[in-house]
């Protein structure tokens, strides 16, 4: 199965290492094993009173423990590919994603499906072991536009999955869908067989000293964690805030208002990549503003209109970002493991999210709906700074360099 979105330009003239029909199918791959782990949990408030938990007070703590352990678990399952394959290890969190699936689907008490998202996060892992294969056997712009590919991939199935788990939920429970869902991410194993081991690149030493400066490395860590942190903590409430200030407005809206800056990204990635490539530091300050900017505006938000347009503006910034953000992680793989430097950058992005997810359930129960934009806006603004005032050193080679070596 592969996925068609805007972003699709973005393979074509990819190095040799793979074709573009190969990354198309990697991109597929992490497109629906995604499915469940991004689609079901918004139904967890759903499906904790038939497990022992009838006014669902752990929904979110269990919303976010698939993402702590994938954070724990990243680093290992990094290094691992890099010492027995990439290959090898994305399958393996294919098949892990669809054993814990299946358990949480056949899951009869909270424990026990307690146990199925631990699991989850600590055996998947499927981000940063597909990262690490494209990274294995691409380097410099055609990585980071594979890069850019996949967070498409993402966007895609974050946009569509709660839209189908909510169409099938009169026929089939989301609890059991968890079992149907396990489907998906073993097909796209048996899919990924069919894919070769990547070699690595010609010139490129398998620890090398050429890369981007650990330094440099360390840098993108944090502003992985800031632009996580700053665009993920207005998640979990804003359908709650656009129901506050927006009295009437049924789900369908609010979920679209949700859905905006993900389509912003599947509409314009591939332009923005081509915009940014060659000064990915810059557009990188630039997207934390227009995210602080998006963030702030939704406090004095008070209609549909409004907070469609700071949706917008936040869905800009979100894709000004992470086009960045991959470019710099395309430049800064050259001359590096590959699996450890994903499995890294994973640690830092999923601890982003732990954060986040844990300051604005803070924030909501002390200042109610409003508060974790406001948050965001804040934390994406300091980050902006950073970018500014050069504490966000360039990775090194450049993208364009690393394309002529």
């Amino acid at each position: 199965m592969t996925v068609t979105t805007a972003c699709d330009p973005s393979t074509r003239s990819l190095p040799a290492g793979l074709s573009r029909s190969q990354v198309r199918a990697v991109a597929g791959c992490y497109f629906v094993a995604s499915f469940a782990a991004l689609g079901l949990p918004p139904y967890l408030t759903a499906i904790l009173p038939g497990l022992g938990d009838p006014h669902g007070h752990w929904a979110g703590l269990l919303y976010i423990v698939p993402t702590v352990f994938s954070a724990l678990g990243a680093p290992l399952w990094g290094r691992l590919a890099d010492q027995f394959g990439r290959r090898r290890l994305l399958l393996r969190a294919q098949l892990g994603l669809g054993v814990s699936f299946l358990l949480a689907g056949l899951a009869d008490s909270l424990w026990a499906f307690t146990l199925a998202l631990v699991l989850q996060g600590f055996l998947g892992g499927t981000f940063a072991a597909t990262n690490g294969y494209l990274a294995a056997a691409l380097e410099g712009p055609g990585l980071s536009r594979a890069l850019t590919l996949l967070q498409g991939s993402a966007r895609a199935a974050l946009v569509a999955a709660p839209i189908l788990v909510g169409a099938l939920s009169p026929w089939l429970s989301p609890h059991r869908q968890y079992v149907v869902m396990a489907l998906l991410p073993l097909a796209a194993a048996v899919s990924l067989t069919r894919l070769p081991e990547p070699r690595r690149l010609t010139g490129v030493p398998p620890e090398g000293g050429a890369g981007a400066p650990a330094s440099a490395v360390r840098a993108l860590c944090a502003a992985e964690f800031a632009f996580v942190f700053a665009t993920v903590v207005s998640f979990p409430y804003l359908i709650a805030l656009v129901r506050q200030r927006v009295p009437g407005l049924d789900s369908t809206a609010a979920g679209l208002l949700f859905a905006l800056p993900h389509l912003c990204y599947l509409l314009l990635a591939s332009r923005v990549h081509r915009a940014v490539q060659q000064r990915p530091r810059a557009g990188l300050a630039l997207g934390l503003l227009l995210v602080a900017a998006g963030s702030a505006g939704h406090a004095p938000a008070h209609s549909t209109a409004a907070f469609a347009l700071t949706r917008l503006v936040l869905g800009l910034g979100m894709t000004l970002g992470l086009v960045c953000l991959a470019v710099l992680a395309a430049a800064a793989a050259h001359g590096r493991a590959p699996g450890r430097l994903f499995g890294t950058l994973e640690l830092a992005s999923k601890g982003g999210a732990v954060a986040a997810g844990a300051v604005a359930a803070l924030v909501n129960s002390a200042f109610g709906p409003g508060s974790p934009v406001l948050f965001g806006a804040a934390a994406a603004l300091i980050a902006a700074l950073c970018c500014a005032l050069r504490i966000l050193p360039r990775s090194a080679p450049s993208a364009s360099n690393s394309r002529n070596r």
